[in-house]
């Protein structure tokens, strides 16, 4: 570990080693690993604009990433960010890049005009609920969230 760890917005030439940690997140998860995937994935959405990725990088390598969708909220008349994606390697946590993470996603939030930040996590994922609650996200007791899987067959 160096001394000079820089948060970064990633562009496309930052897909494959922010595709490594993207994997690691993935495999948090329980998916099975393939980075080749992970990083076209990854360079997919940065080509596409269709993500905005913010990640440590520590002598050149990625050590977090935060992973951030706007979408829109038919009920407030705005835009939203969906939050998918915040991974720290295990050997940087514990370090508040966690939370430094959280804080980019929120200043590029309040930069272009979004009005919320949504955000879910597995229910055993206590770490990360804690730091939401910490930084005053608040769970949705109104809201079911469903999910369909589409096959074509």
């Amino acid at each position: 570990m160096t001394e000079q760890i820089v948060l970064k917005k990633a562009n496309t030439k930052d897909a494959e080693k922010i595709g490594e940690v993207f994997d690691l997140y993935r495999q948090f998860y329980k998916k099975e690993s393939d980075v080749e995937i992970c990083k076209k994935y990854i360079k997919e959405r940065l080509d596409n604009n269709e993500a905005d990725i913010f990640f440590f990088e520590d002598n050149n390598e990625c050590i977090g990433l935060v992973q951030l969708y706007t979408t829109f909220d038919s009920l407030e008349l705005s835009k939203k960010i969906v939050l998918y994606d915040l991974y720290v390697r295990s050997e940087y946590r514990t370090q508040g890049f966690g939370k430094k993470l959280m804080s980019a996603a929120l200043e590029f939030a309040k930069k272009n005009n979004i009005s919320g930040i949504e955000l879910s996590t597995a229910k055993n994922n206590t770490t990360a609920q804690s730091l939401y609650e910490k930084l005053g996200y608040e769970r949705d007791e109104d809201f079911y969230n469903y999910y369909l899987t589409v096959t074509n067959d």
